[in-house]
């Protein structure tokens, strides 16, 4: 009975070991093979495409990153340096117009005072004209009151 039990005889006990324990062995390592292929490595190999471009964008990111802030501190450095530039612009054009202005005034005091001084000019010849006018008048008037005094006696 026990040769029985070998070759696939069974009596109902717990294990069995008959020819389906190859057979089933066979076909989980068929079955493992044919997922493996089927199965198995693509979604393998997708996923390591997928870690590659995730490894990939990640290091071109970082290097975009490192491209960014090197470009913005360059930029910093320009707007700094425009920023000084512009000042300066800035400073320069008030001291022209202050020098301007300054120029301009000078010219308009000298214009007035000299505008002035003309004007004291033709008033004292006026006034030395009117004072000789006046004076040959009252001399005349003079005169003329001595004759008619002089004529009424």
């Amino acid at each position: 009975m026990t040769s029985l039990l070998l070759f696939g005889a069974s009596e109902g006990g717990l294990f069995d070991f008959d020819a389906t324990l190859p057979l089933m062995a066979a076909q989980v390592v068929l079955l493992t093979f044919i997922l493996n292929a089927l199965f198995f490595k693509p979604v393998g190999r997708v996923v390591e495409e997928r870690e590659d471009y995730v490894t990939t964008s990640r290091a071109e990111a970082k290097k975009k990153l490192a491209e960014v802030s090197k470009l913005e501190v360059d930029l910093k450095k320009q707007l700094k340096e425009a920023r000084q530039a512009a000042q300066q612009v800035i400073t320069e054009a008030e001291e022209d117009s202050e020098k301007l202005y300054r120029e301009a005034l000078a010219l308009a005091t000298s214009e007035a005072n000299a505008s002035r001084e003309q004007a004291r000019r033709e008033i004292d010849t006026q006034k030395n004209q009117a004072l000789k006018q006046l004076n040959s008048d009252a001399e005349k008037l003079g005169d003329l009151i001595v004759k008619r005094l002089l004529a009424a006696k």
